[in-house]
């Protein structure tokens, strides 16, 4: 039988198996923010040992980064967790990307843009949304504390493997339908618990299709529907991506790494523990209605209603729908936004900027709007000045900020008030995510553009060119 490339890039990294138990796992690349490190550094000082592989660990900080003003953090607690990180790299010799160097950005933009995530690859982070760099064919996971400290101490891991499962996208997405979209209703279909216990690989005609930064689009958002890692195979697509970065190998290292990547793709005859099928023709852009990612519908579409539902399922979507200042059945296209976010490590690379940009040019933002717009790292923010986005930006009335998580969630000043509604392209609406009381949609960048210049929920076709 043969393997998935789930299989082939785990059974590679094996270093021995527990029978009914855990699997130690090599890591080929662990990222570290400031967030969930400092105790797993401590660990490290408690045992009395060292870095096993420091080479192969890059740490910067990301959640507490103002957007606005990088010269201090005025918080005292994201502030001593930005210089613990600083000096922990320090004292255990680890590469630090410093808040506001060039090499600075959100860890999960910054990894695969300087090829430091690369196919085949196992990667762990004390953070979620890991699962982003299996666009690049490499098994990506999201880890804790204790976990952390097992990778600094000895480069392994030990872990139960998880179940797989494919996800078919076939067709050609319509104008206006983006990865965002196609992650919001994958979610939608399968539920935010759907994929709880697999490793997902995506594939099918609508991934091939898509460009290599919409695949770490859908990657990134693997993990809202309980999957342990998000995967797609490397293709022509990776290897142009990749190409010629900073951390890609090069001149004949780079020949012999593309043949070896060739063999990263799911074998003809492997089967998958489960397998579905979605179709493009289907999926329109789409826009969030709860407090969580899979509570979603079409842009033009209408909130579900109670008929038919069970008591559990009823208090469940009243309970949402209550936070949201929503009603059942309620269309959600033209109800006044407050604030528009633009950024995140779902949405904060350049092509996300090209698309907002394509939409506003011409325009103006709403004045009811409060729009932040914030690059992935600081290589998108030259990008979007060398391409003169940030001109069409200005232009229409908006402010490019500083590379930062930003308004994704509430540990550093961008803070969404309370009560008020934001369109977001970030990955998470949970209750108080963006701010204490804060009312959270996601949407694509389309849609967020849109929205930030009409002031209302927008469907971006209406500014199809």
């Amino acid at each position: 039988m043969g393997k998935t490339l789930f299989d082939k890039i785990w059974d590679a990294h094996v270093v021995q198996a527990i029978p009914d138990g855990p699997t130690q796992l090599y890591i080929d690349r662990l990222y570290c923010h400031e967030v969930t490190t400092p105790q797993a550094f401590d660990t490290l000082r408690d045992k009395k040992v060292g870095v096993r592989c420091p080479e192969r660990i890059y740490a910067m900080p990301d959640h507490n980064t103002p957007s606005d003003n990088q010269e201090r953090i005025d918080d005292p607690v994201g502030r001593k967790q930005v210089e613990t990180l600083k000096a922990n790299c320090r004292e255990f010799g680890i590469t630090h990307f410093e808040m506001g160097s060039k090499d600075n950005g959100i860890i999960h933009v910054v990894g695969p843009e300087k090829a430091l995530s690369l196919p085949g690859m196992t990667i762990v982070c004390g953070d979620s949304h890991t699962s982003t760099h299996g666009a690049v064919g490499a098994i990506a996971m999201g880890i804790g504390t204790s976990e952390v400290a097992q990778v600094l101490a000895s480069q392994c891991i030990l872990q139960s493997k998880p179940k797989t499962m494919r996800i078919n996208i076939e067709g050609k997405l319509a104008p206006c339908v983006t990865a965002k979209d196609v992650a919001l209703y994958i979610m939608a279909r399968m539920t935010t618990s759907g994929a709880t216990g697999y490793a997902v690989e995506y594939a099918g005609q609508v991934i091939r299709d898509m460009s290599m930064e919409g695949r770490l689009t859908l990657s990134n958002l693997s993990i809202e529907m309980g999957s342990r890692a998000g995967l797609i195979a490397p293709d022509e697509t990776t290897f142009a991506y990749l190409k010629g970065r900073e951390y890609a190998p090069k001149g004949a290292d780079w020949d012999m790494a593309v043949a070896s990547w060739r063999e990263l793709h799911t074998d003809d005859d492997a089967v998958f523990d489960k397998e579905v099928t979605y179709y493009a023709d289907d999926i329109a852009p789409r826009i969030t209605y709860g407090t969580n990612p899979g509570a979603g519908i079409a842009v033009d579409g209408t909130i579900p209603t109670y008929d038919g539902m069970s008591d559990m399922e009823r208090v469940q979507l009243k309970t949402q729908l209550d936070y949201m200042q929503f009603e059942p059945g309620q269309k959600l296209e033209g109800t006044p936004v407050d604030w528009c976010f633009l950024g995140a490590c779902t949405n904060g690379r350049i092509e996300d900027f090209r698309a907002f940009a394509s939409v506003v040019k011409g325009h103006k933002k709403a004045d009811n709007v409060t729009a932040w717009l914030v690059p992935g790292s600081w290589l998108v923010r030259k990008q979007i000045i060398d391409e003169g986005i940030d001109k069409v930006l200005a232009d229409a009335g908006f402010e490019l900020r500083l590379p930062s998580c930003s308004a994704c969630l509430a540990m550093n000043p961008d803070k969404v008030p309370a009560g008020k509604l934001s369109i977001s392209t970030s990955n998470r609406n949970f209750v108080g995510r963006q701010g204490p009381g804060a009312r959270t949609v996601l949407a694509s960048p389309l849609t967020v553009a849109a929205s930030a210049i009409t002031g209302v929920i927008t469907d971006p076709r209406k500014f199809m060119k």
